[in-house]
């Protein structure tokens, strides 16, 4: 695996559906065999792959909205997980 460079821009995956579930209380990804139930930090940062972000958008958008400061290696990590699930592409 390879961690995300901050300019490329993640996208959910071919055959995943990002959404809210109320019945869960929380954002899942939707896939024919089944469904991922997501943390609310997994929610927080697959909310924004969009492909129009890049991860550096990504970070600095997270840290602006939790007033925080140093995720960068955090959301790659997380994305890097995410992209060996097939869950985003880049």
């Amino acid at each position: 695996m390879s961690t995300p460079a901050a300019d490329v821009r993640p996208v959910i995956g071919r055959g995943f559906r990002f959404q809210w579930e109320p019945a869960q209380n929380c954002h899942v990804l939707l896939y024919p065999e089944g469904m991922v139930k997501l943390n609310q930090s997994a929610g927080e940062i697959l909310s924004r792959c969009n492909g129009e972000r890049d991860v550096a958008a990504i970070v600095g958008d997270l840290e602006s909205a939790f007033n925080t400061s140093g995720l960068f290696d955090d959301v790659t990590a997380f994305l890097e997980m995410a992209r060996a699930q097939h869950w985003v592409s880049w």
